[in-house]
């Protein structure tokens, strides 16, 4: 964490009133944005954050303000949306209004709108639409990616084996195979799980996530033109972003001495291919930094919410080791020792409800990626101007206790009828909705499906002896579980 103690974010508050004063008073006021709290100078409504946890302050305060609230960050206004409906309405009825993304101060000046996450206006609809359409050339929900995340399952299954029923922390392990699976179709490659490259890549992603998600990355958003002086948090960020940038482009180099049109390996050769065929054109848009942010974003993107996911399901196995013996009961009767595929999702209702209630649970992204209304917008009566900035809250949608009547609690049930059949939710939305929805959706779910299906085929999951189980989730831009170890014993 880094804001240590209460005084020195007081403190810091207190720098901002003194030094931001002359930011006061630059925005016009918008008189026929939504209702909410109301800002002080300076500080808008940062003094009723949680800033270890926002997602939570801004769930609450649409029980008092509504569905859809203004919230001022500092000296920005932020038009906040909750629950199912509200967030379904704008991502997808107002799909291309909201499509936007925020430029997020933190990252803008070292991305600069480059590859896919971070990326706006036509640059990132074109880095999108070849993003979507290379992934399923290269496999994304058919059986040749299907095989290779099967091939990766035998090798957690076997990294799993090695600790003999002992603790173990399970973070870096499953990190590694949810990147062996993404880099397999970026890079043509996979890691061993003690490579210290892959060592390398992982620490980078994971800081930079702990440093945007703490109460000082949320500051510098905030106050940018402040904070880049009495922070160092922005050059820790840019820092990681450029080390895992030299290891892409000497990658990239590489590839290029190697290429062939005739024969393209994966994603890289696609993207290098496209450069060569773009350059007669004025307007270019497969650029070295597109090319480096792109295979940046899929990569963090394919590792960070799939492996965190899974440690979440590992985790609630052994919190819950009832649902645990339901889902192996399961697997035993439709799969038995065969290596799990896809295909057996549908035989098997109460694993796929497992597996949509441990992504629901986890909340992974609560507040979702903020994003930018593209034009002048009429929604719900209200007039959101262009370029405002807009949180559709997951958190919200993922507990909306209209939809899911347990929302508190991890309730598998929650996707299962009377008789027992799965049944989808329009509140299940953890790779969000509408154009800025996840581009590596279907093959997210093919890993969950097969790595949860291969794990729990193979062990029992068990907390270590005298160990308390605690589902509170760490701090950081995403939600994972805190630092804890497991027993994976041998079930043959």
């Amino acid at each position: 964490m880094y804001i240590s103690d209460p005084i020195t974010l007081v403190l810091s508050v207190i720098l901002f009133l003194f030094v931001a004063l002359f930011l006061f008073g630059q925005k016009r006021s918008v008189n026929n944005l939504p209702p909410g709290p109301r800002p002080l100078p300076i500080i808008g409504n940062l003094h009723l954050l949680d800033l270890e946890r926002p997602y939570r302050t801004l769930h609450k305060l649409s029980k008092k303000y509504g569905p859809v609230y203004t919230i001022q960050l500092g000296v920005e206004k932020v038009v906040v949306l909750c629950g199912c409906d509200a967030v379904k309405d704008a991502l997808v009825n107002h799909a291309e209004e909201f499509s936007g993304r925020h430029k997020i101060p933190i990252f803008h000046n070292t991305l600069k709108g480059h590859g896919l996450i971070f990326a706006y206006d036509d640059n990132w609809k074109v880095m999108r639409r070849f993003a979507l359409s290379t992934l399923r050339d290269f496999g994304m929900g058919k059986e040749t990616i299907e095989n290779t995340i099967v091939e990766e399952s035998n090798f957690l299954v076997q990294k799993f084996r090695s600790y003999k029923g002992e603790p173990f922390d399970n973070t870096v392990i499953m990190n590694a195979a949810a990147a062996n699976v993404i880099v397999s179709i970026l890079l043509s490659k996979r890691f061993d799980y003690e490579d210290p490259t892959i060592a390398k890549l992982l620490k980078y992603n994971n800081d930079n996530v702990k440093l945007i998600g703490s109460p000082m990355g949320m500051l510098y958003n905030a106050y940018p033109s402040v904070m880049h002086w009495c922070s160092g948090i922005q050059r820790k960020v840019a820092k990681n972003v450029e080390d895992m940038h030299v290891f892409l482009r000497e990658t990239f180099t590489n590839h290029r001495k190697e290429l062939d049109v005739n024969d393209q390996r994966n994603l890289i050769d696609t993207f290098l291919v496209k450069q060569q065929e773009e350059k007669p054109n004025p307007k270019l848009y497969f650029t070295n930094e597109n090319l480096t942010m792109l295979v940046n974003d899929l990569f963090a993107a394919g590792m960070e919410t799939t492996s965190t996911t899974l440690r979440w399901g590992l985790l609630l196995m052994m919190k819950y080791p009832e649902i645990q013996s339901k889902v192996q009961s399961e697997i035993e009767k439709v799969i038995g020792l065969a290596e799990p595929k896809i295909t057996y999702r549908k035989q098997m209702p109460y694993t796929d409800a497992v597996l949509h209630e441990i992504q629901r649970f986890g909340n992974i992204l609560p507040t979702n990626l903020s994003h930018a209304t593209t034009q002048d917008v009429n929604f719900r009566g209200y007039l959101i101007p262009k370029d405002t900035q807009v949180i559709p809250l997951l958190t919200s949608v993922l507990n909306d206790k209209e939809h899911f009547i347990k929302a508190d609690e991890f309730y598998p049930e929650h996707f299962l009828d009377s008789s027992g059949n799965f049944v989808r939710k329009d509140a299940f939305m953890p790779f969000s909705a509408g154009k800025r929805s996840c581009a590596g959706e279907s093959l997210a779910k093919m890993e969950l499906f097969i790595f949860f299906t291969r794990l729990l085929q193979n062990f029992t999951f068990k907390a270590p002896p005298g160990a308390t189980i605690d589902l509170s989730p760490s701090l950081g831009f995403t939600c994972a579980p805190l630092p804890h170890k497991i027993c994976a014993i041998p079930r043959t």
